[in-house]
């Protein structure tokens, strides 16, 4: 096993390790060499390949005695020296290719032996998938919110593209959340698989910004090229929203009294939140006209981008007082006959043998007595029978159909009108569980999808409450950094968010003039 101090050590530090290998290997080489170069030079020529032996047939006389003359090398040492040096000399020539080969191979390879890059843990890759679906949600809903302002003044042949990019984001978002919805609910079982799930939610929301970041310049340059117009198209929405406004507070006072204290209080705080936007609104358009008057170009686009977000979400709070209103009116007359509906499918179960879910009389003589006292919440009613009966034969069919159904689409309208209007401290959670319920309610699921709804509703209010309510100010200011129209961490309130995904969103930095 590697120590950690090898795996440890910097790129620059192991090269230089493997040189001074290389050297060593060809100083040994060398060195070898060396000491063999006084064996060889010890063989002279003359003596290297001494005249093969004569045998006599008899002993001749002896000879006479000459000069004394160095005595030759033995054989049994010569081939000694040869044996030697050609080891030596194999050994020495295999460690240089040795040498130059790990060299070479280590250079092509580098880091071989630096410290991998750590790969995230389960809890890292949460997080980092959590804030993808996160960032990925604000951009669509953002360059949404942004598109109408932009549509009013081209043509819908130049509008289209732009369309088309949020159609597609908002499609990759949708797979995202449907693989999250999934992880969370324990699918796959296989570790590997729920990297790879993962993975797959993270690249589907880099999907999702970048084709929202390929548009944005495009419509920068087809917006922005004179601010008059831009402005002159946010100051007469705001007109037309403010007198609506006037027209939504009337329209939730009497619901306090129609419908009980819940419905009333959740009615007049849509239209308080609304009327926050529109004070903020108020102040940015003014900023703007100021800022154009005074040829304060990139100012007066930043101050009116943030009155046009604040005036899209002062537009969702409006319209869904009038559309909760008339759910209620349009749930408060399917009440008696739904619940008469219900206790003949109980009746008709028990004749037919079928098991009755716990909890199903109760609740529908809980919603009796409330229909008798008055005053009550009429959707809350058609929510319990739908969900007493939900198992039952009979309970799809007829009036409790379209009660459930009503349900469904009231539950998942305030869900996406709270998520929309407050996204700058709703989590993954709330989100996940409103794409599912707006997944399921396409499925024609309507009971089901009103639960998912009604837990991604209570999620986005915890969030809100664990980021707390923002203290109000003149202007409006913290009420849209917590609706996401500001982003927080600059200065002046924050760069407004724009169409785009996460490299261009905001890109309307104070401070670029």
């Amino acid at each position: 096993m590697t120590s950690s101090l090898v795996r440890g050590r910097p790129r620059h530090a192991t090269a230089h390790i493997r040189v001074r290998v290389a050297h060593a290997l060809v100083g040994a080489v060398a060195g070898a060499g060396w000491l063999a170069i006084p064996v060889l030079a010890a063989q002279d020529p003359a003596t290297a390949s001494p005249p093969p032996h004569t045998v006599d047939a008899a002993p001749s006389a002896p000879a006479a005695p000459s000069a004394p003359t160095a005595p030759s090398a033995p054989r049994d040492d010569e081939s000694s020296a040869v044996d030697l040096i050609l080891p030596v000399a194999v050994l020495g020539t295999a460690g240089v290719l040795a040498a130059y080969n790990y060299v070479r191979r280590t250079r092509r390879s580098p880091g071989v032996v630096s410290r991998a890059p750590a790969a995230a843990t389960p809890a890292e890759s949460d997080r980092q998938a959590r804030a993808a679906l996160v960032q990925a949600d604000d951009s669509v809903r953002a360059s949404e919110e942004e598109l109408p302002f932009a549509a009013a003044l081209m043509d819908e042949r130049t509008v289209d593209p732009f369309r088309v990019a949020i159609r597609t984001a908002r499609g990759e978002l949708a797979a995202a959340f449907a693989l999250w919805h999934r992880y969370e609910e324990g699918e796959p079982q296989d570790p590997g698989d729920r990297r790879q799930a993962l993975v797959g939610i993270i690249g589907r929301c880099a999907e999702a910004g970048r084709v929202l970041d390929a548009r944005a310049g495009e419509l920068d340059r087809l917006r922005w090229a004179e601010v008059g117009p831009a402005l002159a198209v946010a100051e007469g929405a705001f007109r037309r929203l403010a007198a609506r406004a006037a027209g939504a507070r009337a329209t939730a006072s009497p619901l306090h009294e129609r419908y009980g204290p819940s419905v009333g209080a959740r009615m007049a705080g849509r239209v308080e939140v609304a009327m926050d936007r529109l004070v903020f609104a108020t102040s940015r358009l003014n900023e703007a006209r100021r800022a154009a008057d005074l040829g304060e170009h990139d100012r007066a686009v930043r101050q009116l981008r943030c009155a046009e977000g604040a005036i899209a979400q002062a537009g969702v709070l409006v319209a869904g007082v009038d559309d909760q209103a008339r759910r209620l009116r349009e749930a408060a007359a399917l009440v008696p006959t739904a619940l008469t509906g219900a206790e003949a499918v109980l009746a008709a179960a028990r004749e037919a043998g079928t098991p009755v879910p716990s909890g199903a009389d109760d609740a529908l003589a809980a919603v009796r007595a409330e229909l008798t006292a008055g005053p009550y919440d009429p959707l809350a009613a058609l929510r319990r029978i739908t969900r007493a009966l939900v198992r039952l034969p009979g309970a799809r069919s007829g009036v409790l159909d379209t009660a459930a159904d009503l349900v469904a689409r009231a539950d998942a309208a305030e869900a996406e009108d709270f998520v929309a209007v407050h996204r700058g401290a709703v989590g993954a959670d709330a989100r996940s569980l409103l794409a599912a319920a707006v997944r399921t309610l396409g499925a024609a699921h309507p009971v089901e999808a009103a639960a998912l709804a009604r837990r991604a509703l209570e999620s986005a209010e915890r969030d809100v409450r664990a980021h707390g309510l923002p203290e109000s100010d003149a202007e409006g200011s913290a009420g849209a950094v917590l609706g996401g129209v500001l982003l927080t961490g600059e200065p002046d309130d924050g760069p407004p968010v724009t169409f785009g995904g996460p490299e261009t969103r905001d890109r309307l930095r104070p401070g670029t003039d």
